[in-house]
């Protein structure tokens, strides 16, 4: 009760405080290098100053001493808010109905009252993109704050991304023991050069209706799609597979105007060379992915980061969408750490959790580094947060601390408390 009465004065106090000093801690700004020794000032939610010593006045001072202060970690897709127990259908609201929803909006359906949430957040993740999923185009996403009471305390910017998820290109061999209904090659192949048809036809009318007659009726799906054609707003492809990734590039050489982002990316290694030459980033999910072919190394999918990142490809890395990801983004560091163990550059690692993905949903001049002018969105911990034996001890959201107390400390104490045999 005595931590709980301390903390509840220590985040009133720094709420209502104008000017709040970090002072004396190892500062990893990610954007401009590391101070071994350095003070933040934050005043009124926003970062004020970043240099090694600050002696400017604060309304209140925290020593640092010895830990290591960083930008708040920022997952760029996932199911976090969406997914609370993935056995429980009710418990499910990560996908719409239909084959093309672009005006469904993610974060209207992310649970504020979540139990993973502050899990998350006590493993130092301030933001975070929920993603919607589905057939072709499933709807934009938008970036929350991991605090808030409701869907707009939490909501920082709409209609971030828009997704789609390309359709699968591998072929079923039909074998002597097939059943009578199996298809041939040549219809799987007529269903997969359809289904892109179907995407290219829904943009085509997308792009007609941008010229309509003022006095039309709106079309929510074909609005919604207007700053995506504009590019504006980038088209997230989720796509694994070599041949997907090949029918994709292939696809968007058509469209010059679209921003496109590859999610997944399990064979993007592949493609490195294209990628890098058109500038199309990549949020990698595959990290602890098993190899998919048997030529393939043990490590293939460990050292697929740095294959992109040396090719000059921006990487940021993800924890993916399986519905057990909701419950594994406090991993995310540590998956990071994985792909910098197999030659990802430790600063390259950092910057995949942080500033890359703030870049990629257009909020790189708010997030994802310790820079002036920026959202004080950052936390403190004991050592490197890539080592797993690092812990996070302070996180603030705009300036604000929050509480590092989730359902997996309260069930720690619980247990630590129970009654011991006699």
């Amino acid at each position: 009760m005595g931590k709980l009465i301390t903390f509840l004065l220590l985040a009133l106090t720094t709420a209502h405080a104008d000017t709040l000093l970090l002072r004396g801690a190892v500062v990893h700004t990610v954007a401009n290098g590391t101070l071994d020794t350095g003070d933040v000032l934050i005043r009124d939610g926003r970062i004020a100053a970043v240099a090694e010593r600050i002696d400017e006045k604060a309304d209140r001072v925290l020593e640092l001493k010895g830990l290591h202060l960083y930008p708040g970690l920022v997952s760029p897709s996932t199911d976090l808010g969406l997914v609370e127990i993935p056995a429980l259908r009710a418990a499910v609201d990560d996908k719409e109905t239909g084959e093309f929803t672009p005006e469904v909006e993610s974060w209207n359906a992310v649970n504020p009252d979540s139990e993973l949430i502050p899990v998350a957040r006590a493993n130092g993740i301030t933001h975070f993109a929920p993603t919607p999923q589905g057939k072709f185009i499933t709807g934009s996403s938008g970036m929350m704050a991991a605090r808030g009471w409701t869907i707009e305390d939490m909501l920082v910017r709409r209609h971030t991304a828009m997704h789609l998820v390309w359709p699968g290109h591998s072929l079923k061999v039909p074998g002597p023991n097939a059943p009578a209904d199996a298809k041939s090659l040549d219809e799987q192949a007529r269903e997969r050069k359809e289904k892109v048809r179907e995407i290219e036809r829904f943009l085509a009318d997308a792009e007609a209706w941008a010229k309509r007659d003022a006095k039309s009726p709106k079309v929510p799906a074909w609005e919604a799609m207007q700053p995506v054609l504009r590019g504006e707003v980038p088209l997230i492809i989720h796509a694994n597979g070599q041949r997907e990734i090949r029918a994709a590039l292939t696809w968007s050489e058509a469209h010059p105007k679209l921003r496109i982002v590859l999610l997944g990316g399990r064979d993007a290694w592949m493609h490195a060379e294209e990628l890098a030459r058109r500038k199309i980033a990549v949020i990698y999910t595959e990290v602890y992915a098993l190899p998919s072919r048997s030529t393939d190394s043990y490590d293939v999918q460990f050292s697929a980061p740095s294959i992109l990142h040396k090719a000059g490809v921006t990487v940021a890395i993800s924890e993916g969408l399986e519905r057990a990801s909701s419950s594994g983004q406090r991993n995310l560091p540590y998956i990071a750490a994985q792909a910098a163990a197999f030659g990802l550059p430790v600063d390259a690692a950092l910057a995949s959790i942080t500033l890359i993905p703030a870049q990629i949903h257009g909020l790189g001049d708010q997030l994802g580094s310790i820079e002036a002018g920026k959202d004080a969105s950052l936390f403190a911990a004991t050592g490197d947060i890539l080592d797993i034996r690092s812990q996070v001890k302070h996180l603030w959201i705009s300036g604000v601390e929050q509480s590092l107390e989730s359902r997996h400390t309260r069930l720690a104490e619980r247990y630590r408390s129970r009654p011991k045999a006699k």
